[in-house]
């Protein structure tokens, strides 16, 4: 057995003998292992659910339905003060964090460990290293937390940009804790997010996040972070047409929106989950039902799919390539409370996957994986209580959604009484697989198991503990 695939068993917790199929196939340069890694941030089984009886009707089924492989993923966090205690809820950045390095880590890091501030090596650097191809394709701002995991290493997910390393004035707690000091170059850190992926090796890297490459660079003020990039050999682009016309060769940072790339659906006219209202006689007053349609902000901005599809035509050379594509506002649109923009992003995620399929259909080494960062607030509840003659409705925020079907669809958001925004939810996520190895993954597993899998898919060997 090489230490190659000693290594990725331990991670497993699997016993291999010898050489893994993937690692045979690497040996024949036509069948380069790949893999495709695609993740809906925050999605969940409800929110699933609630695309699919909106998308395709109760009796119909979704692209990710028919994918023949399908497990469990437990999420897996620890508090920062002292990693061998967990936490039980996560957040987009120790999650994917876990995909991408396979550590456990406390929420808001990126790449790094817990209390030692020490930077795991991530799947795409080993790739990298390899000499396989890299991609990363999302919907929100390429410097945003799942796709930072992949690339970067700070100590908190909001210093995307040299603007956000050291905290600023700011009522809001969240953004105030932003304090990447020890990350700044002067400290001798690699910088920010941006800076980050300004200056990596990845091939391709499309999203939003345009305003942090803006920025003037660290120390350097009459650069800027997108000039790092072009002096490190990236092709800088921003419309559709030149994601049209892309041709293979150097690198690419496509970049379609000043920060999260706008949501294909909204609630029509803008309707989105409200407060259940009571009347002076205590009956409650249920929000009027609405259906989803095309989000104006939309325009032209180029869809998942479009993005995607760029991508495996510029890596797709012959060579293994690790590329990761993420449905990033399911949870964001959750968290704001829009069903309908949720809705959406899932269809975006599920058109994308399609031409997935049709790609390792026709690759047979590809290796797809379908997973979730973690759960969300969304659940799909009783449209009407069935306690509704004593009153009883929905707490939180509640919307109806008017389906196609010609049925209302009642989702509830209750995880906390602000205004503000829902918190995540800490149940499993579902794992789909299809095409090389997939029937090599277990029914149940942990987060970072996932790191594991695609290390021993490529060959690749994985790192000593950082």
């Amino acid at each position: 057995m090489s230490k190659a695939a000693a290594a990725v068993a331990l991670l497993l917790g699997l016993a291999a003998a010898g050489p893994s199929p993937a690692q045979q196939r690497s040996a024949t340069p036509t069948a380069a292992p790949k893999v495709i890694l695609i993740i809906g941030d925050g999605m969940d089984q409800h929110q699933i659910t609630i695309a699919r009886n909106y998308l395709a009707g109760n009796s119909g089924r979704l692209t990710l339905d028919t994918l023949p492989v399908r497990s469990s993923v437990q999420i897996q966090t620890v508090v920062e003060e002292d990693p061998r205690v967990p936490e039980y809820v996560a957040d987009s950045a120790n999650t994917a964090t876990s995909i991408a390095t396979g550590i456990v880590t406390s929420t808001g890091r990126i790449a790094t460990t817990p209390g030692t501030d020490r930077d795991a090596p991530t799947i795409m650097e080993l790739a990298a290293a390899a000499g396989f191809g890299t991609g990363i394709v999302v919907t929100s701002s390429v410097t945003d937390a799942t796709p930072a995991s992949f690339v970067a290493h700070v100590s908190y997910r909001l210093c995307e940009s040299p603007r956000t390393m050291v905290p600023t004035n700011t009522a809001n707690a969240v953004f105030a804790a932003s304090d990447c000091s020890a990350d700044l170059k002067a400290n001798g850190g690699k910088g920010s997010i941006a800076e980050q992926i300004a200056a990596s090796r990845i091939d391709i890297v499309l999203g939003g996040g345009e305003r942090n490459f803006a920025q003037p660079a660290e120390g350097e003020p009459d650069k800027t972070v997108r000039d790092l990039a072009v002096a490190n050999g990236f092709r800088v682009i921003g419309t559709a047409d030149q994601l049209a016309g892309l041709k293979r060769g150097g690198k690419v940072l496509g970049l379609f929106a000043p920060s999260t790339m706008p949501v294909q659906w909204r609630g029509a006219g803008g309707a989105q989950a409200q407060r259940v209202q009571h009347a002076d006689n205590g009956r409650v007053v249920l929000p009027e039902a609405f259906a989803c349609e095309p989000d104006p902000a939309y325009a032209a901005t180029p869809p998942l799919a479009s993005m995607a599809r760029a991508a495996l035509d510029f890596l797709d050379d012959g060579r293994s390539f690790m590329l990761m594509v993420e449905s990033s506002s399911i949870d964001k649109q959750s968290h704001a409370r829009r069903p309908c923009g949720q809705i959406g992003e899932l269809k975006q995620l599920d058109e994308t996957l399609k031409l997935v399929l049709e790609y390792a259909a026709a690759h047979p080494e590809t290796l797809v994986l379908v997973t979730a960062d973690h759960s969300q607030a969304a659940q799909l509840v009783p449209e009407t209580s069935w306690l509704a003659g004593l009153n009883a409705a929905s707490p939180g925020y509640f919307a109806r959604i008017r389906t196609p079907e010609g049925a209302v669809m009642g989702v509830n958001y209750a995880t906390n009484d602000s205004n503000l925004q829902e918190d995540h939810t800490g149940a499993d996520v579902p794992l789909f697989a299809y095409g090389a190895a997939a029937n090599e993954v277990p029914a149940a597993v942990r987060q970072s198991d996932l790191f594991g899998i695609m290390v021993r898919h490529l060959g690749l060997e994985a790192p000593p503990a950082p």
